[in-house]
């Protein structure tokens, strides 16, 4: 992993734990099928799962995501996710935050750690 990358990981944990959630890291599961049409079962990471009272986030960490392929293979693990918490994407770059057709927010590390309102 690269160390910006673990860098980036470490302050979204320590914001987290100081807005007072706590966190973890989740494991989605999923079956598909494989070249040869046997079924296969595979996991996907989430970053951080934050619980706060009734509130829950599901949370990733990404450099980038400059491209269609980079993005889907962040938010992969969100998009197998079925229940109505929120889904963020916090990456690198200071980005205007947006929401994607599938629910999913994208902000930039600088916004998400300067924006109290922005886990609610």
């Amino acid at each position: 992993m690269d160390e910006i990358q673990k860098v980036m990981e470490n302050i979204i944990f320590n914001e987290l734990k100081l807005r007072g959630f706590n966190v973890d890291v989740g494991v989605v599961e999923y079956n598909y099928k494989d070249s040869e049409g046997k079924s296969q079962r595979s996991k996907l990471e989430v970053d951080f799962i934050a619980n706060l009272g009734s509130k829950k986030f599901y949370i990733q960490s990404a450099l980038n995501i400059d491209d269609e392929q980079k993005k889907e293979q962040e938010t992969a693990s969100l998009n197998r996710i079925d229940d109505s918490f929120s889904k963020i994407v916090v990456v690198k770059d200071n980005i205007e935050p947006w929401q994607d057709d599938k629910g999913i927010q994208y902000i930039g590390i600088e916004q998400f750690l300067l924006e109290e309102d922005w886990l609610r």
